[in-house]
Formats: C-alpha cells, structure tokens, sequence
C-alpha cells in the first residue's frame, strides 16, 4: 500500500488581512487571535492521518524559520524546500515530485495550502483515505468543497462520471462566478467549490507536467538536480528555477490531464482571504459580532474586532472591522475588506515599512519586539529560546544596554563571557563584539535600549553564527 506524504504550500502573503498578515510575517504562520497558526492547524491535520510519512515544506528563505519553528513544536522532523522566488503552484509541486520520486515515484502526495481553515478533522481524515484509492490507480484527485452558499470568490469544480472510490470525473473547472452563475451551479447539483487540495501519486503528475507543460517540468528537474542542502534546508538551483513559466496546477495540468477525478469533501471551510472570510468563520455573540482580544462594544452589530495589544472600544457600529496591532489600525466596511490590499499597495510605494513588517520580528533563536523607536533611542523586548544563540556580531553607529527579565543570558562583551540573571545588566559600546546566549531550560527574556547615531537592522556585522547567516553580512 502506497504512502502518503504531505506537502505544505506556504507561498502565500496574505496581504489582504492586513494588518496582521504582511510580507515578512504572513498570515499562515501568524496567530489569528485563537493561539494558534494556520500553518500549525494544517500540519495537525495531515499529521492526523494514519501511515502518513514526515511532510515536505515549501516556502520561502525569509520564512524558514517559522516553518522550522512549528516543525519542532511537534517534535516532526521535514525536509523544508526553499523557492528562490514564488513561481505559484505548478513549480512548487514538481519540486516536491521530483524529492519524493527519488525514494518511490509511486508515493501518494497530499498537497494543500497552508493557510486554510476546516473544522472536521474526522471527515478530512476519512474523505483523505477514501480517495486514497483512486490515487493509487494513478489518478489526480482534487478535493471539491460542498458549498453551503452561491460564493462568488471561489473556484468551482463540475462532477462528471462516477469513477469508484467515491470520486468522480472532472468535468470542468470554472473560473470565480457572478452572483448568478453560482446560484445556478447550486441549484443544478453537482458543483463543488475548488479547495486547492490534491492526492496523487508523484510519478503521475510529473508525467502529466511533462506532457502539458514541459517548460516547468524541464526547469524545476534541473533545478532539483542541481539542488544544495543546508540541514533540513534545501535550496533548488535558483537560475533553473526561476527559468520556469509561473503557473498554477489547474491551469497547468488540471484543465487538461484524462486523469483529473474529484473527492466531494462536506467540511467547513474557507481559504481566509480577507477579513469578511474571518468573519464568517468565527464564534458570533448574541449581536452577530466576532470579537478577538480586549474588546468592548455598546450598541454594535455583526462586526469583526480583533485587538491584539490594547482595549478597542466601539460604538454605534453595524457591519464593520475593526483590527488593532501594535503600529496599525484597519477600520473598514466588511463589504470592502477585499480592498484592504490597496491600502497595502499605498504603503509599498510611500516606502512605508508596515506593509513588510511587524514590531514583533521572529529570529531562529527567537523573536523580538520594538517596544519604542525615536530618532537616536530604540527599546526593545528580546526572547531567546533554550538553548539558543544569537550571532557574533558588532554594530558601527550604536550602543546597546541589556537588561535580563527572567531566565539566564550567556553574555559575550569583548573579550569577557560572563552568565547574567534577573535584574542584572551590561553595556556594550559601539564597535564591541558581542554575543547573547541562553544557556538555560526556560526562555531568555531581556530589555534592549539601543542608542547612536544610526538604528537600522542592517548595522550588523557578523563574525560567526549557527544559522549560516554571517555570509549574509
């Protein structure tokens, strides 16, 4: 029996859930306000399935290490592929084909986005190993969601003839409806909105690539083939790769595969791609509001409030949205939240970092925290994880001041290493090695107060580092 190994796609930026999602942090690896991640739920998922083997991630360099992060919270080792650039999902997939053909091209792969909500762990599970069937017969199946509504801002898949294994024939893909044209599909029967989620053998959809299009398969087997490997890291040679088209899979392979058979799948679901998407699945209180974090409301109607670090009050309100970070407000319309992505295209071209980046910034040994910026002095909030490291590093334009919080720094000022605890501290001038370690079992928490001339993050020479980031300097 064949099996299964996941492949999670983490390509995506998520700029429409903005100001939550950006570019550096983007929206499967950020916690929606529950405590947990997309991508985290994602991996529970497919982890859930029986005889499934570790998966394969794909994202890329810039979010590797909140893969790695969430890997590790589950004690799951994987291979992470790291794309040179987006070249959407047709690429990633043959990548991931041509890793898992090499142990056996008959392996099944699951492959799905990462940033997808669904509610029925069960009822994947067992649409996933009832498919499982026509997969090993050679067939690519997609997984169609029963819609429960005529939504205009999905994909829809067509059932044709019955195959066996509780798949169907696809008949045809259609593109995001009208209004109308979905109420019709609903009313006729036989239509499933299009989850971007697949089982299929890796030998198959290389051959299907190959014969529909040659351009990706030829570069993305290069690109494999000539491949480095840092730990759990694996970089496909990026001139191959990035000589392949940008395609999707529907567009590339499914619209024109014999092979194409669809699971319906009766879960709920959305693939979250705005505000209104959040709404809709949320927990609604008696109002119709889904309320996140510290929020009080008087007199409000089927809002979504989501505040993260403060108190946000509202008043008078009927269907609007309401999301608070640290540096960011979004106040809109639920009617507009698709729009939000103009006010993100605003703010790339005034140069503005909020559309890129979050106060809160992860690191592999960590995170850290901009608690004030002005223009000579910056504080900020550093977590360093046990037993982990920062690099050797010296700056040319600031100072900092460390201040311990809780747990055990391993402090390298100059020529001195010395342990500091709670409440203690130390000075390093500019132009001073220095290095932070937490040599400790509990996480480092510290207080830095840079001063100088000059703030920016790119003021760091490294001299040694365990991440490989000191050829980056």
């Amino acid at each position: 029996m064949a099996h299964i190994i996941p492949v999670i796609l983490c390509g995506g930026s998520g700029t429409r859930l903005w100001p939550l999602s950006r570019e550096s942090y983007p929206k499967q690896f950020v916690d929606m306000g529950n405590g947990r991640t997309l991508f985290g739920t994602t991996l529970d998922r497919v982890l859930a399935l029986p005889d499934v083997q570790e998966p394969i991630v794909i994202c890329n360099e810039a979010h590797r290490f909140f893969a790695a992060a969430e890997l590790y919270k589950r004690g799951t080792k994987s291979r992470i592929i790291l794309e040179p650039e987006g070249r959407n999902t047709a690429p990633a997939l043959a990548i991931a084909a041509e890793a898992v053909s090499e142990e056996n091209p008959d392996t099944l792969m699951l492959a799905l986005p990462s940033d997808h909500a669904m509610d029925d762990m069960e009822a994947f599970v067992s649409g996933v190993m009832q498919a499982k069937g026509a997969a090993q017969e050679g067939r690519i199946v997609t997984f169609g969601i029963v819609p429960t509504e005529p939504a205009t801002g999905f994909g829809y898949i067509q059932q044709g003839d019955v195959l066996g294994n509780g798949t169907y024939r696809v008949a045809r893909f259609v593109e995001k409806p009208a209004l109308q044209s979905a109420k019709d599909m609903l009313a006729q029967g036989g239509f499933f909105w299009n989850s971007g989620l697949f089982l299929m053998p890796a030998r198959t959809y290389l051959e299907e690539l190959r014969a529909y299009a040659y351009d990706i398969y030829d570069a993305c087997s290069r690109a494999w083939k000539n491949r480095s490997v840092d730990g759990a890291f694996i970089r496909p040679e990026k001139e191959a790769f990035l000589s392949s088209p940008e395609d999707s899979i529907d567009y590339a392979v499914m619209e024109h595969t014999q092979t194409a058979a669809v699971m319906p799948l009766a879960v709920k679901w959305s693939d979250l791609g705005s505000w209104e998407a959040c709404y809709q699945v949320g927990i609604h209180d008696a109002n119709g509001n889904v309320c996140l974090g510290d929020v009080l409301t008087e007199n409000v109607e089927n809002c979504y409030c989501n505040a993260r670090h403060r108190l946000v009050a509202a008043i008078d309100l009927k269907d609007m949205l309401i999301v608070e970070t640290r540096d960011a407000v979004l106040v809109a319309p639920r009617k507009r939240a698709q729009e939000v992505k103009s006010i993100v295209n605003a703010l790339r071209r005034h140069g503005r970092p909020e559309y890129r980046q979050h106060p809160l910034v992860y690191r592999p040994w960590g995170s850290y925290e901009t608690l004030a910026l002005e223009e000579r002095f910056q504080v900020k909030r550093i977590i360093v994880n046990p037993g982990a490291e920062l690099s050797l590093q010296m700056h040319h334009h600031r100072a900092e001041h460390w201040v311990v919080v809780s747990g055990t720094a391993q402090v390298t000022n100059g020529e001195e290493t010395r342990l500091l605890t709670e409440n203690q501290s130390t000075y390093i001038p500019v132009g001073t090695k220095h290095r932070l370690k937490n040599p400790g079992v509990i996480p480092l928490v510290l207080i830095e107060i840079q001063s100088g001339a000059y703030l920016g993050e790119d003021d760091i020479v490294r001299f040694a580092d365990v991440y490989g980031r000191e050829k980056m300097s």
